[in-house]
């Protein structure tokens, strides 16, 4: 195995303890930013089938699961113009660029609404944002790299693919949904 294969597995190890370790979100945030900036800095880690776009939507590819499902790490991967519905995430998050670029729309929700907060970013490779229902937790995600194809490298509270979270519909109704994943 080369050096470059054991930086996944050094990131699991570290997240792993620092969810051991910490009880508190913000620090858990904190030190767990530092540990993805190092696992973003070389992309040769990430086997090719977990990069792959699918022609319909954007692709949930899982990479761990921890057993106790107390975080996950997952690869989106986004062709030109996909995009997420306008959705949460009901646990902390840390979302990374890979490759590509990224465009955030952020949202509230306020008295039973999801409305846009006016703001919107673009995250570039190497990149990250966290994202909890303290920190702010709706939003919508696209492809913003007009050249090609986007990989974000994401690490949840919990395994994101089986959790019940919520998505507002093209009617702007509240619904329920399971993400699930690809591949």
């Amino acid at each position: 195995m080369t050096t470059q294969n054991l930086e996944f597995p050094k990131f699991i190890a570290a997240m792993t303890e620092l969810v051991d370790q910490h009880a508190d979100e913000r620090s858990l945030l904190a030190q767990g930013r530092g540990q993805l900036a190092s696992l973003l800095a070389d992309d040769t880690w990430l086997p090719p089938e977990c990069a792959v776009p699918r022609t319909d939507r954007y692709a949930q590819y899982l990479l761990h699961c921890d057993p106790a499902n107390r975080f996950s790490v997952v690869s989106f991967v986004w062709a030109h113009d996909q995009r997420t519905p306008v959705h949460n995430h009901t646990v902390w998050g840390l979302v990374g660029i890979l490759r590509g670029a990224e465009r955030c729309y952020e949202f509230v929700l306020n008295n039973g609404f999801v409305m846009p907060n006016g703001h919107s970013h673009i995250m570039h490779a190497g990149d990250i944002e966290a994202v909890s229902p303290t920190l702010g937790d709706w939003h919508r995600v696209s492809n913003a790299d007009p050249s090609g194809v986007t990989v974000s490298i994401h690490v949840y509270g919990g395994n994101i693919g089986v959790l019940k979270r919520q998505r507002l519909s093209d009617t702007n109704q509240l619904l329920e949904f399971v993400s699930g994943y690809d591949g």
